[in-house]
């Protein structure tokens, strides 16, 4: 899922495709299509780095960011408890948020 809507993001970000007009879809949409492409494709980068690092972590990301799912949920798919859960969910949060900060500097 996140392939295809990275994939997407860089498809409308070119000038081809209209990539300097704004989007406006009437329909309900989720979280990750809410996203800019630009911010959308510096998630993506940020992804790789946190998964390079910390592939559960990363993971755990992939599951509530772009597929919506609670961290409970997300936790019994991967198979580890709440709690480590909520300490990948904080330590993944900070992480992304510095590698976001340092991409937009």
């Amino acid at each position: 899922m996140r392939r295809i809507l990275v994939e997407n993001a860089r498809r409308k970000k070119q000038l081809k495709r209209g990539g300097t007009r704004k989007r406006v879809d009437l329909k309900e949409v989720d979280v990750a299509d809410k996203a800019s492409p630009e911010a959308l494709l510096a998630v993506a980068d940020a992804m790789d780095k946190l998964a390079a690092e910390d592939a559960q972590a990363a993971q755990l990301v992939k599951l509530r960011y772009f597929a919506g799912l609670s961290i409970e949920d997300a936790a019994e798919l991967i198979g580890i408890s709440r709690s480590t859960a909520y300490e990948h969910w904080a330590y993944a949060r900070a992480r992304l948020r510095l590698e976001l900060q340092s991409a937009q500097e």
